[in-house]
């Protein structure tokens, strides 16, 4: 049989925004800060970010998960995200493997540039819960997720 049943999405992607951030370090230096579970929960302390499971080491590689416990709009949520993809210097993706989005896929790219590197984040995601999901993500997550990601960054860019 061909088709697919209404859950399929054909590859759309409810969810997708790209931020570019510059660096005063080398690529290598900024990819390992961004695989810092430390550096992670301190650039997320105002969503009281955690790590609840057991890690073996404080910068994260290919194949590891990691269960982070946080406070959104007065809520703990809690998502594990697993290293998909590790081709250090150069890029790293991180995805949800258990949590509140249907999908959440977030990639890291590092160029070099003079003096520093240029780190990009591609995120895509969808919220669960089918036509509430999508009004939910196009009034309220979208530009939220936006504003975690340039907080992590600025957070990173002050350890440069």
């Amino acid at each position: 049989m061909g088709g697919c049943g209404k859950a399929c999405d054909h590859g759309a992607v409810a969810v997708r925004f790209a931020c570019v951030t510059t660096l005063s370090m080398a690529p290598a230096e900024a990819f390992d800060l961004s695989l810092s579970v430390g550096a992670h929960v301190a650039s997320m302390a105002r969503a009281r970010e955690r790590a609840i499971s057991r890690v073996t080491s404080d910068v994260l590689g290919l194949g590891d998960e990691i269960t982070w416990r946080a406070w959104h709009f007065g809520v703990p949520w809690r998502l594990t995200s697993r290293i998909t993809v590790f081709n250090r210097p150069q890029l790293f993706v991180d995805e949800q493997v258990r949590g509140p989005f249907h999908r959440f896929h977030h990639e890291h790219l590092f160029e070099p540039l003079d003096g520093g590197s240029r780190m990009t984040d591609v995120v895509e995601f969808e919220a669960p819960a089918a036509w509430l999901g999508r009004i939910a993500e196009r009034v309220v997550l979208a530009s939220y997720v936006r504003k975690l990601i340039e907080e992590r960054n600025r957070y990173l860019t002050a350890q440069a």
